[in-house]
């Protein structure tokens, strides 16, 4: 392993080297290139370093035991150096494993309410909210593309983007089917009802990622019917894009002009290929993303919100939380950090087994 590790400390020192040439300073993409390149490894070289030094501290004190006047101290340094070094090496196995290319991207995220009629619609606005909240507190950027209301203060589909340096590697695995247990506003018998809303999130595809051919796409316009459009409500606004290889259908309606709705939905269409195209390699592989939480698959119940004992449940990894108030205000990091501990362990029980293999 201390092989790999100084591999990796070479090219940062390397990265470092190239930030300070001025032919680099004076060419913006490079710059943020390697500056970018610098970020992914900064981390873990701090900890390469750390444990490098703690290994020279171990020797120093082993090489000591041999020297009677400084044996007992030395002897009290060895068990805590030794603790330091596990627990670094422990660090190291975790951030060595293999991540996800897609951790760093922005999302798009859909919410649909599924089953359960206006009280699924009332829940899916409440989602909605809650990841907007999630993202304020993460002090990332959050815009509407698309967003369809319902009657009583719900919505029948809102599409969104969070826009923020790792916004994927936080929210991936809030994917799947969220159901609450709840008395709706509409009850009025005070019978608990049960509704399910699905939420969908997507690596945010760059043009880099994804070439869209203008010849596949079918393009059409219609008046909007969202806020942005009723100060155009003469005009046909909206647009609606149908990828005719694939059969996708984006819509946009949210933009105040007809050409920021082109732009969006395609940014839409060229996220939601992108992540077709990773599902079909997943599966040519025959298997799902190494160490995913779940199945993945959208129609899995992954989490409960039972209002009545104010607990929420995901069911992948076994964890209540008992904050409904604060978590439905976007208070989520410890349920988002307890499923990102659980892919780490199980790509970390993965990587064991196939070294244990070979």
């Amino acid at each position: 392993m201390l092989e790999k590790l100084e591999e990796i400390e070479r090219r940062f020192e390397e990265i470092e080297n190239q930030l300070q040439d001025p032919k680099v300073a004076s060419d913006p993409k490079e710059l943020q290139r390697l500056g970018k390149a610098r970020a992914e490894i900064a981390d873990l070289v701090s900890v390469i370093r750390d444990y490098k030094k703690t290994l020279h501290e171990l020797a120093d004190a082993e090489a000591l035991l041999s020297d009677p006047e400084m044996r007992e101290l030395a002897q009290a340094e060895l068990d805590p150096l030794k603790n330091k070094i596990a627990s670094l090496e422990d660090t190291l196995k975790v951030m060595l494993l293999p991540k996800d290319p897609n951790d760093e991207k922005s999302v798009i995220i859909e919410i649909r309410p599924a089953a359960g009629g206006d009280e699924a619609g009332l829940f899916a606005n409440e989602l909605f909210r809650l990841y907007s909240r999630y993202a304020e507190r993460r002090r990332w950027r959050y815009e509407v593309i698309e967003h369809e209301e319902s009657g009583i203060g719900g919505i029948s589909r809102v599409v969104f983007e969070i826009d923020g340096a790792g916004a994927y590697s936080q929210l991936k695995h809030e994917s799947g089917v969220h159901r609450v247990q709840r008395v709706p506003a509409t009850e009025s018998q005070g019978r608990t009802h049960t509704s399910t809303v699905t939420v969908a999130v997507l690596p945010e595809a760059e043009e880099a990622d994804i070439e869209v051919n203008e010849k596949d796409l079918e393009i059409s316009t219609f008046r909007s019917s969202s806020a942005g459009g009723q100060h155009m409500q003469k005009n046909e606004t909206a647009i609606r894009i149908i990828h005719r290889p694939s059969g996708i259908v984006v819509t946009c309606q949210d933009e105040r002009s007809q050409q920021q709705n082109k732009l969006r939905a395609l940014q839409v269409l060229r996220t939601k290929l992108y992540e077709a195209e990773q599902e079909r390699l997943a599966k040519e592989r025959g298997e799902l993303r190494r160490g995913q939480i779940g199945t993945g698959d959208r129609s899995e119940k992954i989490r409960t919100y039972n209002f009545p004992q104010s607990r929420i449940t995901d069911h992948r990894i076994g964890k209540d939380a008992h904050n409904m108030v604060t978590f439905m205000d976007g208070d989520i990091q410890d349920m988002i950090d307890a499923l990102n501990q659980e892919e780490q362990a199980r790509k970390l029980a993965d990587e064991l087994g196939e070294a244990a293999g070979g």
